[in-house]
């Protein structure tokens, strides 16, 4: 999806780097109603500027979130799962079993 808005974002930019070449070559020859750019370019200079700027916005958000990475994809690395009798180990371990339950509950696992 990155690269689909990335390359839609250099195609505007590219399109409306060219504009002042269409406007020095059309110059007075009349492209809209006889007057050159006449009352036409006034009517979509602001829009231009518009999609100028929120391009170049646009580009520089790309940029910075690829060269950072995206941080809200990345999960932290999954924990080794501990066997039965890693578990029993660390219940005698803190006390919260005595050593006779320990050693019926390891046989159990054992068998």
């Amino acid at each position: 999806m990155n690269k689909i808005v990335l390359s839609g974002a250099f195609v505007a930019l590219a399109q409306l780097a060219a504009a002042p070449a269409f406007a020095q070559y059309y110059g007075n020859r009349g492209m809209w109603w006889g007057h050159g750019w006449g009352y036409g370019g006034m009517m979509f200079g602001g829009l231009l500027m518009i999609i100028f700027w929120g391009s170049i916005i646009v580009l520089a958000v790309l940029a910075v979130r690829w060269i950072a990475g995206n941080n809200s994809q990345r999960e932290a690395p999954p924990q080794p799962r501990q066997s039965p009798l890693d578990i029993l180990k660390e219940r005698f371990a803190r006390g919260e079993i005595d050593k006779k339950e320990y050693e019926e509950r390891k046989k159990t696992l054992t068998q």
